[in-house]
């Protein structure tokens, strides 16, 4: 049953990089959100982590999302006088989110997508492939 084993791990591996797909477009999404308010926070930066765990019932190892925390750095700094958000010396405070580094992230999440859903389809392919042979 490696077949069904293959596509079960790539499905695991699928719906993490789904997650992280979820986040990075939230980031993005967010690039601009700056508070309302005179020394309020905008909107942070959110990172995903991920670890693998066995399931047992296959006997494999599987991965599965582990935290989606903030981003301690840096909030970017642009003089804004008039902005309701400013501080004091006319600063605004904008998200610490790169849209740059997102895109890069989004592609190597949609990569990693496609390849594991490759896998199964391959697997799927061989294993239909079997089931004629032994017809």
């Amino acid at each position: 049953m490696e077949l069904y084993d293959s596509m079960f791990i790539s499905a695991s591996g699928m719906r993490a990089q789904g997650e992280r797909l979820r986040v990075i477009a939230e980031n993005i999404a967010n690039a601009e959100s700056v508070g309302e308010t005179e020394g309020e926070d905008p909107y942070r930066r959110k990172v995903i982590t991920f670890k693998n765990y066995l399931d047992r019932d296959i006997e494999a190892d599987l991965v599965k999302v582990n935290k989606i925390a903030t981003d301690p750095s840096e909030f970017k700094k642009r003089y804004e006088p008039g902005h309701p958000a400013a501080d004091a010396n006319g600063y605004v405070s904008y998200p610490n989110i790169n849209t740059l580094v997102e895109m890069t992230d989004m592609r190597e999440a949609q990569r990693s997508y496609e390849a594991n859903l490759k896998v199964i389809e391959t697997s799927r392919a061989m294993l239909s492939r079997t089931i004629d042979i032994l017809r």
